[in-house]
């Protein structure tokens, strides 16, 4: 089939489990001692390690020499997309839950959405339906954002923990009150950071994707450029080299599985994915990490549901969906029509055909 029949919808399903199974390594790593700044350094070298061949094997006849400019976009592109998301991302794990990040991580393509619209790089139609529908997706999404923040409510799994003043770390002592309302706002800053920085990257690789539309060499440069960058802030940070050295296997392991499956393997797979069923079937699958993630956390990090995170879940994911529907029609609509005459004529051209 044209479309790569029922193969990509498992392809995203497996893609999920791996992200979900990302989550939970670096969830249990980090509560180990796992610096975020030095996972995220070493899941891009690791990445960069891993893409390279691929990008040199693949694209080494068609890519064209480096530009300032295109090596501006890509520099730019690995700080947004890589270095600071990723590292906002790990710090909002550390503070709050895995439940909690992957929620709010929804809102992404809501704000990328937003800033279009407000950049004027997307039309937005209110007197279509679909433009109507955006619009209320948005603002539903943007008020599913509002209950996680500001509304935790009472936890509906794991009670008998309740107890431990700290939703992130439920097996450490238990913190004060204030701590924790501390730790909980700043993971919530942190991952609100990582979906404004996610917004802002996906409207600048839109137009690094026209300018070097080479896939796998422009994320091969990314991951390069971002551990650089995180690099170089790390050491400046943390100079005391015994920071730096993993010697647990469990956190060896999950410094590999970052870097290869959750951004090398993944992104080829997405990226094989979107050319055979567009970008807006595989943003469909977004909401799907969270169920997994959800079900591990309460299962197996012993983490409370809260019902302000379901609430704000409902709301974040509905919203998605509303949005997702709306562009979907809006590309249909805009889809040139065939006549008739050229449709005769397109099954007469197949008949012929040999």
């Amino acid at each position: 089939m044209a479309t790569g029949g029922f193969l990509p919808v498992v392809v995203m399903v497996a893609l999920n489990v791996a992200a979900a199974v990302m989550v939970l390594l670096v969830k249990v790593a980090m509560d180990g001692g796992l610096d975020p700044l030095v996972l995220v350094t070493l899941q891009q070298l690791i990445a960069a390690l891993f893409l390279g061949p691929i990008a040199f094997f693949r694209e080494r006849k068609s890519r064209p020499k480096m530009t300032m400019e295109i090596f501006l976009y890509l520099f730019a592109s690995a700080a947004l997309g890589a270095a600071l998301r990723q590292y906002m991302n790990f710090v909002a794990l550390r503070y709050t839950t895995a439940t909690f990040v992957t929620a709010f991580s929804n809102l992404a393509p809501v704000l990328t959405f937003l800033l279009a619209a407000v950049t004027r790089s997307e039309k937005l139609n209110l007197r279509t339906g679909t433009g109507r529908a955006k619009l209320a997706g948005t603002l539903v999404s943007l008020a599913g954002a509002m209950v996680l923040t500001f509304y935790k409510g009472v936890p509906l799994t794991n009670t008998h923990l309740h107890h431990s003043a700290s939703p992130a770390a439920p097996s450490s002592s238990p913190l004060s009150a204030a701590e924790s309302s501390r730790r909980w706002t700043l993971g919530t800053v942190a991952i609100l950071g990582n979906c404004v920085c996610l917004a802002c990257w996906y409207l600048l690789h839109g137009r690094l994707a026209k300018k070097y539309p080479y896939v796998y060499s422009c994320n091969a440069f990314m991951s390069t450029f971002s551990f650089l960058q995180v690099a170089a802030i790390g050491l400046c940070a943390k100079r005391n080299l015994a920071a730096w050295l993993i010697t647990s296997k469990f956190q060896i392991l999950t410094v590999l599985y970052a870097g290869i499956v959750a951004c090398g393997v993944s992104f080829v797979l997405l990226t094989w994915c979107i050319e055979k069923r567009g970008p807006v079937f595989v943003s469909a699958f977004i909401p799907v990490v969270q169920i997994i993630v959800a079900i591990i956390d309460f299962s197996i990090l012993h983490e409370s549901l809260y019902l302000g995170s379901v609430l704000g879940s409902v709301f974040v994911i509905g919203g998605l969906y509303l949005l997702l529907w709306g562009k979907r029609q809006e590309a249909l609509q805009q889809r040139p029509k065939v006549s008739e005459h050229d449709r005769e004529q397109q099954q007469q051209q197949v008949q012929l055909q040999p």
